[in-house]
C-alpha cells in the first residue's frame, strides 16, 4: 500500500494564485471519489504564501519548494505515526516557530547552499 506520494510539476502552475485556485477542483474530486478523510493533500510552491502574511514572511517557507508540487498522504498513516491526532495539529505551528527562530536570512542562506550544491538557482 502506498502511504505517501509527491506529484512534482516543474512546468505547471508557476503562478501561485493559479496553483492555489487548483485546490478547489481537487477538493471537489476528493469529495466525488469519497476520499475526504482518506487522503490529505498538502501543497508546496516556490511562491507559497499563507493568507494574511507578507510574501517574505518566514512561515511561508514551510510550504515552499523548488517546483509546484502536491503531497498526497494517507490520513490513517499520519494518525498512526503521530499516535495522537491532537499532536498532528501542532506540527505546522512548530514548523513556523522553528523558521521564525532561524529568520529569513538564515533560511535563504541555507536554500542558496543547497541550490549551489545541486547546480540549480536558489529562490
Amino acid at each position: 500500500m502506498v502511504e505517501t506520494t509527491l506529484l512534482i510539476h516543474p512546468q505547471a502552475l508557476p503562478n501561485f494564485h493559479d496553483y492555489n485556485d487548483f485546490f478547489e477542483p481537487i477538493d471537489r474530486l476528493l469529495h466525488t471519489l469519497d476520499l475526504q478523510g482518506v487522503i490529505q493533500i498538502a501543497g508546496f510552491h516556490p511562491n507559497y504564501q499563507f493568507a494574511g502574511t507578507s510574501p517574505n514572511a518566514v512561515e511561508n517557507y514551510t510550504n515552499r519548494s523548488p517546483y509546484p508540487m502536491l503531497h498526497l498522504l494517507r490520513e490513517d498513516s499520519i494518525t498512526a505515526v503521530a499516535g495522537d491526532p491532537e499532536r498532528l495539529l501542532d506540527i505546522p505551528r512548530r514548523n513556523v516557530e522553528v523558521l521564525k527562530r532561524l529568520g529569513r536570512q538564515e533560511i535563504l542562506a541555507r536554500l542558496k547552499a543547497v541550490a549551489e550544491g545541486s547546480g540549480t538557482a536558489a529562490p
